[in-house]
């Protein structure tokens, strides 16, 4: 055989060698992930041309991008009237088919991938993916990322369930189900994939790579063969940098847009808490409270039919500076109220497409100020009109990396990376500061569900006492009278109770074990089950670290 030859065959064989004694399985899990992509892809597809069929439907215009401008011309009840009813339809859905009457969205998806081995509710997600459909297509002020996040988890859920798959398993399919959603609904593969690792696997870990690349490449075809290899706004010539003169107020920029998103996210937070304690007051029913949202809306999009939907035709305005200064303001405010709404009014979406409006017309005001201060020192406002889209979205998402790539993949601008990038870090470095990392995070937070603190923090949640305490009658167990004595003095956790909450007990105590009780009614004496020992437990908190760290360094 030539030399030559030889050089290429033997590495050849030795590869095969290689696949053939370790391959197989991982290669296997390849062809899952292209599944799970092309599955996803098309659930997101179907996600998209359904509100594209039910806006159509129910607002009577065939091009639902100009709907914005479509709506100035619909009769005023017709506007009230839409939102109002598909509130109500939403309320219906989701006291039916969840156990709280509340969304599924990126938030869950989440907490599945950190604390359910990568699963998440499926009844419950599908009924949200169904409300949150009718709630973009009647008014609804939000966007579809979340819905379709979610149901790519859903789907992601099922597979890993039929698989019985464990918990590295599970979330690469979660992440390789999201990946595919996001690229297929965005045309984003490269976001996509980013957003996946980035927003809810939260590490970047190697050998989640290559599936999730291979399903968000997958979800990219699924979209592209329906709609194109096109982005989805279209922006004027002539964005540049006007040299590097600019930087400073593209710094600025981002400090502002950082506020915006702090605003926008605490006003949703705020109107939650507001609908919580009306709903309590008023003993509204829980079907009732996305149709009052929906009235709301109505009223509202008679005098600024710009809220209605995922609002890209205004967005595109604002890329385009079609926009004058005194328009952007009020849009934004308006837009931020009736956001806060729809999410209060627990009628569905997401916050990614409302947060790149915000950003978009932040962005645009900011620009028309800055170039109209120093004209001869500045290119366009519209340039600001971009940065800010991706600033303000990346500080609500808490994702820097994946929503800088999607700004650029959104538009086809890949000529101001430099303004872009600057903006997104100074906002996401403010904004993290004000909020609990990110919309989601903070959402969870407000659940009482500790993530964004890392692993250290919520792998206490994971490891129940009853899993490791000494149990009475044990051999090693703690001494019976010693529990009782301790009891009495109020120092014991229930048999239900994680690490979360006998940790603290530990560190204010400085005892080495907890009594580990039952109490079976408000008279009924407590039962001692054992004992939970601070080794123990500090020897299950590490086994749980050591995992999770080798998982994120696989």
């Amino acid at each position: 055989m030539p030399p030559v030859v030889d050089k290429i065959v033997q590495p050849c064989q030795k590869a095969w060698q290689v696949l053939r004694r370790q391959g197989p399985s991982q290669v296997q899990f390849w062809f899952l992930a292209l599944v799970v992509g092309i599955g996803a892809g098309i659930a997101a597809l179907l996600f998209r041309l359904g509100i594209e069929q039910l806006q159509s439907w129910a607002y009577g215009t065939d091009d639902i991008r100009a709907l914005y401008s479509f709506a100035q011309t619909v009769a005023w009840y017709w506007i009230l009237i839409i939102p109002t009813v598909g509130g109500l339809v939403v309320g219906v859905i989701l006291n039916r088919f969840t156990p709280d009457g509340r969304v599924r969205s990126v938030a869950d998806v989440i907490e599945g991938a950190a604390m359910n081995d990568g699963r998440v509710e499926t009844r419950a997600g599908l009924a949200s993916a169904a409300a949150s459909l009718i709630t973009l297509s009647t008014g609804g002020s939000t966007g579809r990322e979340g819905p379709v996040v979610h149901l790519a988890g859903v789907i992601a859920t099922k597979i890993s369930n039929l698989i019985r798959a464990d918990g590295v398993t599970g979330r690469d399919l979660l992440g390789c189900a999201v990946a595919a959603a996001v690229s297929a609904s965005f045309n984003a593969p490269i976001a996509g994939a980013l957003f996946a690792l980035e927003v809810i696997l939260r590490h970047f870990a190697v050998h989640a790579f290559a599936p999730i690349v291979i399903a968000s490449v997958a979800g990219t075809v699924i979209g592209r063969l329906a709609f194109g290899d096109v982005t989805e706004f279209t922006l004027i010539q002539g964005t540049a940098l006007a040299f590097y003169v600019e930087l400073p107020a593209f710094l600025i920029l981002g400090l502002v847009c950082g506020l915006v998103a702090v605003a926008m996210m605490t006003t949703i937070f705020w109107a939650d808490d507001m609908a919580n304690r009306v709903q309590i007051k008023t003993q509204m029913p829980g079907w009732l409270r996305p149709g009052v949202s929906g009235l709301m809306l109505g009223i509202i999009a008679i005098y600024f039919p710009h809220i209605i939907g995922v609002g890209y035709e205004t967005t595109s305005d604002a890329l385009t500076g079609k926009l004058a200064v005194g328009t952007v303001i009020l849009y934004a405010v308006v837009k931020c109220v009736a956001v806060a709404i729809t999410m209060a009014g627990r009628m569905g979406g997401g916050v990614f497409s409302p947060a790149l409006m915000m950003g978009a017309l932040t962005g645009l005001a900011f620009g028309l100020v800055a170039t109209s201060i120093l004209p001869t020192m500045s290119g366009g406002a519209t340039l600001y009109a971009l940065a800010g889209m991706g600033a303000v979205a990346a500080a609500v998402l808490g994702a820097p990396i994946s929503t800088t790539l999607i700004v650029f993949e959104l538009t086809g601008d890949w000529q101001t990376g430099l303004a872009v990038m600057v903006a997104v870090s100074m906002s996401t470095a403010l904004a993290s500061r004000m909020v609990d990392r990110s919309f989601f995070l903070t959402q969870l937070e407000r659940r009482n569900i500790h993530l964004a603190a890392g692993p250290q923090a919520y792998l206490l949640a994971l490891c129940s006492v009853g899993s490791i305490m000494r149990q009475t009658g044990d051999a090693r167990a703690a001494d019976e009278d010693t529990c009782w004595e301790m009891i009495e003095q109020g120092i014991y956790v229930d048999g239900n109770a994680t690490l979360e909450q006998v940790m603290p007990i530990f560190e204010q105590s400085n005892v080495a074990f907890v009594p580990v009780v039952t109490i079976s009614g408000e008279d009924a004496p407590p039962e001692l089950w054992g004992a939970v020992f601070q080794v123990d437990a500090l020897r299950a908190y590490n086994r749980a670290l050591a995992a999770t760290a080798a998982e994120e360094h696989s």
